[in-house]
């Protein structure tokens, strides 16, 4: 029972160590990744606005149609009345038809006003769309200088990179299951990373709170896996700090000088 906690506690210090050497790796592109997903996410967003745009110009032309074709059909019916009107056999008719006239008359003037104001949501469409566009050019050329720098630097590691990542692969088996559920589980929640760490100075080597000597000797045996009551990391070893002895100064004795009188 006792090699085996202690082959499980040092198949996962192999895997913390591989996952840190990944960490530093990765640590060198900076906030690039983030800034590049921050971009696509914008990017995409102006993108939407502009699809968007366009189609609320698209249902504004649509409306100036059919109020031309509106207008259209009002004048024809105006010619119709105005032929009626010619026919009319008493001032009652005459009186009704002109009523129609006056209504359609009027009808094709609100048209006309409703055409106005479209046309001018139209520019004002357009104006938008020119706007949301530049602003689209500049981000997407910020994009590509940010994916770059980036696949540079992705370049660059990449070699070592697939080495360290099959490396975990390799490692990753030899943890037991339950284990290495726990331990990417702890791991994510880390900041740092680490989900394994060695007791150091009389404390946790992740949260630096104190670990109890009874403890501390519990992880010495390496009989069951010991987690940290504070921050839930492993404890795998507990690391002896040997202080180095303090060698005492040499005293240096002054000779006591005598006056000689003359």
């Amino acid at each position: 029972m006792e090699n085996t906690v202690a082959k499980k506690l040092e198949a996962l210090e192999k895997l913390q160590r591989i996952d840190s050497k990944i960490d530093e790796v990765k640590k060198v592109r900076g906030a690039l990744p983030e800034e590049v997903q921050d971009l696509e996410d914008e990017i995409a967003g102006y993108q939407t606005r502009i699809e968007k745009q366009n189609d609320e110009k698209k249902e504004l032309e649509n409306s100036i149609s059919a109020n031309k074709a509106a207008i259209k059909d009002a004048e024809k019916l105006i010619r119709k009345y105005e032929e009626q009107q010619m026919n009319v056999r008493n001032n009652r008719e005459y009186d009704a038809i002109t009523k129609e006239i006056e209504l359609q008359q009027l009808e094709s003037q609100i048209l006309e006003k409703r055409i106005k104001e479209a046309y001018e949501k139209v520019e004002g469409k357009e104006g938008e769309t020119k706007e949301t566009q530049e602003i689209l050019a500049d981000r997407e050329q910020d994009l590509n200088s940010k994916k770059e720098e980036l696949d540079a630097i992705v370049k660059e590691s990449e070699e070592d990179e697939q080495k360290m990542d099959k490396e975990r692969t390799k490692a990753a088996k030899n943890v037991d299951e339950r284990l290495l559920k726990s331990y990417d589980k702890v791991r994510n929640n880390m900041r740092n990373g680490l989900a394994v760490v060695s007791v150091k100075r009389g404390a946790c080597g992740g949260c630096f709170n104190v670990v109890p000597p009874q403890k501390q000797a519990e992880i010495r045996e390496k009989k069951k896996i010991i987690v940290c009551e504070h921050c839930g990391r492993i404890l795998s070893d507990v690391e002896d700090v040997i202080e180095e002895e303090v060698k005492p100064k040499r005293r240096t004795t002054r000779k006591k000088t005598t006056a000689t009188a003359k």
